[in-house]
């Protein structure tokens, strides 16, 4: 079973992961988690912050001579605009309260969580619940694909609309969906890529933002990963929490959930086939690789809505917290849209849930013994 804790604040020295429960002997290529890092930071729409970070990974433990150690793993990835920010968030003493934040921006967790953990200032609570926590569970699903790479288990992801802009067809083909990483808004299909980036000019104009949807497909999961016989150990459940944990993910769909709810079930269940080259399989997939709570052999499929972005240079209305008076809610440095880097956190949350779920069905202490098991 993984375990895996992150910690950091967005301005604060760096941002931390320790993963626990990880087989040893696997192979780690530190430049591959970079590269993932890099993917992260990408996207057509983003902000400033951007250009300072260049995030890398420092391994801190469980990992020598390029294999882990069955050791928890730990690393860092240094906030490199920290140097800019230490009299604000210094960890002993603040030198200067200039930064102090009253005034909480609506769709974020400003007021819910200075209400809830009792504080004065907006900052303790828009530094940790900021999306640049998400490049800790970035390094860690990279980790965890590597794993699971070594088990011909793979992930890919690609944007399918940004705004009211959207592809027409829904892509099954996964050599195609590998490509998304040549298009600046992970789109696949060049027209609509430029008319997703006409919709981000002209929210960026607006002073608006833009949200979207992004879909996940992972290729060579066994049967039966997951399970039925408690509502906590279905696999799409846990799928579903983990991408919802994600800033600004709102709703999550399974296969074509939405679209099956409007059939009769004639036109939406898969049926099954055999032959003894295939064993069993389908000609279909509207489940998206998933039944009963567990991995069908198919490819799983999941696809994303992310909201857009709650901090506006045409800010929305606020209430201060110290004066309660009302205010046009203040802008911190942010994106125009991030549904390009949301999808690459969304391919890390999902393979890591995955890992999980492998390691529950196959697992044991060392890469040797679960590649034995697996091959039975």
């Amino acid at each position: 079973m993984l375990k895996y804790f992150t910690a950091g604040e967005s301005h604060g020295k760096c941002l931390t992961g320790i993963i626990e429960g990880f087989p040893s002997n696997v192979p780690m290529d530190i430049d591959k988690i970079n590269t993932d890092l890099k993917r992260r930071q990408m996207g057509y729409g983003r902000g400033d912050r951007m250009k300072i970070e260049q995030d890398s990974i420092e391994i801190l433990s469980g990992i020598r001579d390029g294999k882990t150690l069955g050791s928890p793993i730990a690393f860092f990835i240094q906030n490199r605009d920290y140097v800019n920010w230490k009299k604000y968030m210094n960890p002993v003493k603040i030198e200067d309260d200039s930064k102090k934040v009253t005034k909480p921006r609506p769709g974020h967790a400003d007021l819910c969580g200075s209400i809830k953990y009792n504080f004065t200032d907006v900052r303790n609570v828009l530094e940790r619940s900021s999306a640049r926590e998400t490049a800790s569970r970035v390094a860690i699903g990279s980790i965890t694909k590597q794993l699971m790479n070594c088990f011909n288990i793979d992930i890919v992801s690609h944007v399918i609309a940004i705004g009211s802009v959207s592809l027409k067809e829904n892509i099954w083909d996964i050599e195609k969906i590998k490509n998304a990483d040549k298009s600046s808004v992970r789109c696949i299909d060049k027209n609509t890529e430029k008319k997703m980036i006409n919709e981000i000019e002209e929210a960026k104009e607006a002073g608006d933002s833009l949200g979207g949807i992004f879909e996940i497909h992972i290729t060579g999961a066994p049967v039966g990963l997951g399970s039925y016989v408690q509502w906590d150990r279905k696999l799409d459940a846990k799928l579903a929490y983990n991408l919802m944990s994600i800033q600004g993910i709102k709703a999550v769909e399974i296969g074509e959930g939405f679209n099956n709810s409007k059939l009769r079930g004639s036109e939406v269940h898969d049926e099954i086939l055999y032959d003894p080259q295939r064993g069993y399989h389908r000609k279909t997939n509207r489940a998206g690789g998933i039944e009963g709570g567990m991995s069908n052999g198919e490819n799983i499929v999941i696809r994303c809505c992310m909201k857009p972005i709650p901090t506006l240079h045409k800010p929305l209305r606020s209430v201060d917290i110290e004066t309660k008076e009302s205010f046009t809610a203040t802008v911190e440095r942010s994106d125009t849209c991030a549904v390009p880097a949301a999808s690459i956190v969304g391919e890390m949350a999902a393979i890591t849930v995955i890992a999980d779920e492998f390691l529950r069905k196959y697992g044991g202490d060392s890469l040797e013994e679960i590649l034995e098991r697996w091959k039975k």
